[in-house]
């Protein structure tokens, strides 16, 4: 069987030692006589699977003791309700940073939920092409925290400095971001934030499973009357068990957490290696005269990499030839065309020099 280079954005690419490890596990995990997708969560042996996944996700991202670490059901966009629901219990108003597509579902859903949102800064007048400064940053005067999107997936856009959420006066306010892109790209500051969550499906496993970092303080915040099963709380003081959990997806979570700290070195090992990568991929852009990405350097992201052809009656052309040449996914969201090539940790330095010499190789040949 050959398998192709993946450079989908969701669920994407996983590491082919862990695909290896699962299926050497499939059918009988560790000598127990069934599979891990057989087992109760409440079984000793799956208690042990997600003590470890969370001990190795610790250890990763040196989170502090003073933070709740949540596996969760749902994909990312439950948070953006169930982080008001959360942290607005006290009242206040929710502030965002309004930076391309997830964001702004993100403040849709506040505003569907409590009637109102605050833009504390946007980068829709730039189309979406240069993220706001810190400078730019006004939170309102009944901030209750504000949110961002560390890295917007379909825009190809990505932070380069961590907000600070502070009032002119000097009040702050918890830091909320939706890292569901870039968690794991490499080292962060946890103690900077108070939530971060992530959708599995990118860098950490497969699709179905939500991680979700939570300062001990902000679990009290909660409105009377949420959704339970949304509760910050609860999820904590349940160990993740409130209901049956996405059992299968945290094993595989765990293994991929493994395989960062075994295989790869560390998050600052995979931080060059994605830097290396990104780096390959947007100098072939940039010295062509047939793609372009039109993303602000400082702000490109090193996950997903979207390019555009000069002549856009060749984008079906560019992409029947690269999956037929094991280049898969590389059709650029619906909203805005184009190409995307999402480099994610799993996507090998291999699957991107392959990908610029067919770039390349296209180019010489159509351009």
């Amino acid at each position: 069987m050959t398998r192709h280079f993946n450079f989908c954005a969701g669920p994407a690419a996983m590491p082919t030692a862990v695909l290896d490890r699962a299926r050497s596990e499939m059918k009988d995990y560790r000598g127990y006589g069934l599979s891990v997708m057989e087992m109760s969560h409440r079984s000793s042996e799956f208690i042990a699977i997600a003590e470890q996944a969370e001990q190795d996700l610790r250890e990763l991202l040196a989170i502090p003791d003073n933070y709740r670490v949540l596996f969760t059901q749902g994909g990312a966009t439950l948070q953006f309700s169930a982080v008001p629901y959360n942290l607005l219990g006290q009242g206040g108003t929710a502030n965002f940073l309004d930076t391309g597509i997830w964001s702004r579902k993100a403040i849709d859903e506040a505003r569907h939920l409590f009637g109102a949102a605050y833009v504390a800064a946007s980068s829709e007048a730039d189309s979406h092409r240069v993220l706001p400064r810190q400078e730019d940053i006004v939170l309102s005067e009944d901030a209750a925290y504000l949110h961002y999107t560390a890295n917007e997936t379909i825009g190809g856009l990505e932070f380069d400095y961590i907000p600070r959420a502070v009032h002119p006066d000097g009040r702050e306010v918890p830091l909320v971001c939706d890292m569901s892109s870039s968690m794991l790209s490499g080292p962060l500051d946890v103690s900077r934030f108070g939530i971060i969550y992530a959708g599995a499906q990118k860098n950490i496993g497969p699709a179905g499973l939500v991680v979700v970092i939570v300062r001990d303080d902000l679990l009290h915040q909660a409105c009377a009357g949420m959704p339970s099963l949304l509760g910050y709380q609860a999820l904590a003081k349940g160990g993740s068990m409130v209901n049956t959990p996405a059992t299968y997806s945290w094993y595989l979570a765990g293994l991929v957490f493994q395989w960062l700290k075994h295989d790869v070195g560390g998050l600052e090992a995979m931080d060059a290696i994605n830097t290396r990568k990104a780096e390959m991929l947007y100098s072939a852009i940039d010295n062509s005269a047939l793609y372009s990405n039109p993303i602000a350097p400082q702000n490109r992201s090193r996950m997903n990499v979207p390019f555009v052809l000069a002549d856009e009656r060749l984008d079906s052309l560019f992409l029947q030839e690269a999956e037929a040449a094991g280049l898969l996914n590389l059709k650029g969201h619906r909203s805005v065309g184009g190409m995307r090539a999402s480099i994610y940790n799993a996507v090998s330095e291999q699957a991107v020099d392959a990908l610029i010499s067919f770039m390349a190789d296209f180019e010489q040949r159509r351009g």
